[in-house]
């Protein structure tokens, strides 16, 4: 399970945060952001190639992927040093730093989970030596000393692409169709402590993507292009027993269409949280269904659907919040969502409880010479802070390759400053103060307080999203005398910074 460090956030927290995404948004809190992170980037190091999976315990972030070195926090390649690391590295969440854990594998590495108690970290890919010793497509570390597991050793007969972890349960998925010599379909189970196999086969009948565990390890829900779990109708998505791998119905997967001869979706990534799962699709051929649908553990009942276009690689569930790491060019089915034309939103937030896009807006690129040529590809976080790993090259406009963090520490992204008002004097004593709108990238509503001089003469709160127009608004000052000038300007709040417009005069006839 990916995401297995759950930390909670308080009562009144989670509370703040339900209120914003299901009715009009409110003021933001004191940190000066909306949701759980902030759209500040902070400071990690860099990759020199794609990250495809994040794991976190403790204090440490694991990550595996393409890449093979590590370099600075804003260094470009040759600039500086760069430190060694084949495939996996780990960093301190704390400050971004790679740690010494540093084995040598000879292949990639497309999935990574830790065990629910911080102790192991089991990682899966296309390699077949760990530190010269022999190793089919998984092994396991030891998080506290960073080595090998020597006795644990299951033989994957071909790449492993998901990894979840539930009480003494490795759950695997991938191309597989052999664990240790017995046949098991892209879908296995090995024991976390002894690695002998498990009897859990659901038998897919294609490639495993995503593994994912609910949060009271009843249910097992896997993802993927296949159509057949144990030779039954399961297209992309099943929900199964985690004892023996028999697929309950879940009627939120009939949300996922099915292939048409213009139109292929599949599961790209799962996440569950308390008695929810989150599901991302991506597809191939235009308009197909790249979204997010969230369900019912105790039940398989779908509860919402989102549609945006551009397929959905990596998702993570945090309180309120689901963030999104995707190529999303088009959100116009979702209310305020972004038209097509207004660039690609890499990163996005959506509400856990309706699917309604959030206030939270970094954004990454892509990098064209990568094998995937998607943005983000991976995330993995806590209630503080959230991870996100890919092929970018750019996070805000900055240079930060291949992996990049956001945390709640107090500030946030300031809104856009204000323009001049436009002013509009009569002879009756009154001035009109007309002002454009603004917006911030890590929070909806803002508060807008004109000024003449230094009296607050109107205060409003307004919702807006950076893609909208801006919008005009009017305030009317009365009582002033004529013949006298006049000097305005506008402030705009987040709840922590505060942005000052440009001043304007106008002299009353």
């Amino acid at each position: 399970m990916k995401k297995l460090v759950l930390a909670l956030l308080t009562g009144a927290a989670v509370l703040a945060a339900a209120l914003i995404p299901s009715g009009p948004p409110v003021q933001a809190a004191t940190p000066g952001f909306a949701s759980a992170v902030s759209a500040i980037k902070q400071t990690s190091w860099q990759t020199n190639n794609s990250v495809n999976a994040l794991a976190i315990a403790g204090n440490t972030v694991f990550a595996g992927g393409l890449f093979t070195r590590l370099r600075q926090p804003g260094k470009a390649s040759g600039q500086a040093p760069e430190a060694l690391r084949s495939y996996v590295a780990a960093f301190d969440r704390t400050t971004g730093r790679p740690t010494a854990f540093a084995p040598v594998l000879n292949g990639p590495v497309y999935a990574i989970a830790t065990s629910p108690d911080g102790k192991w970290v089991v990682i899966g890919g296309d390699f077949t030596t760990v530190n010269g010793i022999r190793r089919s497509k998984i092994a396991m570390f030891s998080v506290a000393t960073g080595k090998l597991v020597a006795a644990w050793d299951p033989v994957v007969a071909a790449r492993v692409k998901a990894l979840a972890i539930y009480g003494n349960s490795v759950f695997i998925g991938g191309a597989f169709r052999a664990i240790d010599g017995a046949t098991r379909n892209r879908l296995g189970a090995v024991r976390l402590i002894q690695g002998d196999l498990l009897p859990w086969n659901p038998n897919a009948n294609n490639d495993v993507y995503a593994v994912d565990v609910a949060d009271n390890g009843t249910r097992v829900f896997v993802g993927g292009p296949f159509s057949t779990i144990n030779g039954k109708d399961h297209y992309s998505l099943a929900m199964l027993n985690n004892t023996t791998g028999a697929a309950f119905a879940f009627p939120a997967a009939a949300a996922i269409p099915k292939p048409t001869a213009t139109c292929t979706t599949r599961v790209k990534d799962i996440d569950t949280l308390g008695d929810n799962v989150y599901v991302s699709n991506g597809g191939d051929g235009g308009g197909c269904y790249d979204g997010v649908l969230a369900a019912q553990v105790s039940t398989g009942k779908l509860l919402w659907q989102n549609k945006c276009l551009g397929a959905t690689e990596a998702i993570k569930a945090i309180g309120s919040w689901l963030y999104k790491g995707s190529h999303a060019h088009n959100c116009s089915s979702s209310p305020n969502g972004f038209p097509d034309g207004t660039g690609t939103h890499y990163l996005l937030v959506e509400s856990t409880i309706n699917g309604n896009l959030g206030p939270w807006f970094p954004n990454t690129d892509a990098n064209p010479k990568s094998t995937t040529q998607v943005g983000p590809l991976a995330m993995a976080g806590t209630a503080t802070d959230l991870w996100v790993g890919g092929d970018f090259l750019h996070v805000n406009g900055t240079i930060q390759v291949g992996i990049t963090r956001f945390t709640n520490t107090p500030g946030g992204a300031a809104p856009a400053v204000p323009k001049a008002p436009t002013l509009t004097a009569t002879s009756s004593g009154r001035v009109y103060v007309s002002y454009t709108d603004s917006y911030d990238l890590d929070n909806l509503t803002l508060t807008y307080n004109v000024f003449r001089g230094s009296l607050n003469v109107g205060s409003n709160k307004y919702t807006t999203y950076f893609w909208q127009p801006r919008k005009t608004y009017q305030v009317v000052d009365r009582g002033l005398a004529r013949g006298s000038s006049y000097t305005y300007h506008v402030e705009v709040h987040d709840g922590r910074n505060i942005m000052k417009g440009a001043n304007a005069t106008v002299k009353i006839p």
